[in-house]
């Protein structure tokens, strides 16, 4: 646990390295540490209903760890086609079967962001159309290989090697990679985090060093 609050610095519950890198490039200024829950899907559960569970999970366990009074993100990212939650592949004959249910076809991506402070939770979720191309078995086993595919929810990436996949994006493509940017700082807004704050920080720095 965290002994010591910055001023106007957010606390990222998330080992995403994509989602700490999204949040620098609006701007936020944040300090980054892992969080484990539970990440089971419940009988029964609508994939809509579990991405914002457990990013609401996701955030009350990372407001536990921050300093009292901290304003705390967490996400999560769901990969979902006819209904069905694809998670990350367990190994290379998982990561095909994915990408075989996933080619020529359209599939969801629902990315839900909650932010914590004292008692106060706020959730929202992103829905975005992703559509493949026809994949190659080839291409699948090449992919693998490479070694993205291991940790990515759906078993591909957009913003690496799995962008020769997709046609089309219908949303927001940064809810795509992990963070939707536009909601997540209207949502940090209400929790009086703006963006910018962390580019002003390092121009304030740089001017004062000329």
């Amino acid at each position: 646990m965290y002994s010591e609050q910055q001023n106007g610095v957010l606390y990222l519950a998330s080992a995403s390295p994509r989602r700490s890198e999204l949040l620098t490039q609006i701007g936020v200024a944040h300090r980054q540490f892992g969080c484990s829950i539970d990440e089971s899907v419940m009988a029964g559960e609508q994939a809509e209903h579990y991405v914002e569970r457990v990013t609401r999970a996701k955030a009350l366990a990372g407001r536990e760890q921050a300093p009292a009074g901290a304003v705390v993100l967490a996400a999560d990212t769901a990969v979902v086609i006819d209904g069905q939650i694809l998670g990350k592949p367990r190994d290379a004959a998982h990561a095909a079967d994915m990408l075989r249910a996933l080619s020529g076809r359209s599939h969801q991506v629902m990315t839900a962001v909650a932010v914590a402070c004292d008692e106060r939770v706020e959730v929202i979720r992103v829905d975005t159309r992703v559509c493949f191309r026809q994949i190659e078995a080839r291409e699948m086993a090449a992919y693998w290989a490479s070694g993205e595919p291991a940790d990515k929810a759906g078993g591909y990436a957009i913003q690496g090697l799995g962008a020769v996949f997709v046609k089309a994006v219908e949303g927001s493509y940064s809810a795509v990679v992990g963070l939707p940017l536009l909601e997540t700082a209207q949502l940090l807004a209400r929790f009086g985090v703006d963006c910018w704050q962390g580019l002003e920080a390092e121009n304030s720095s740089g001017s004062s060093q000329a």
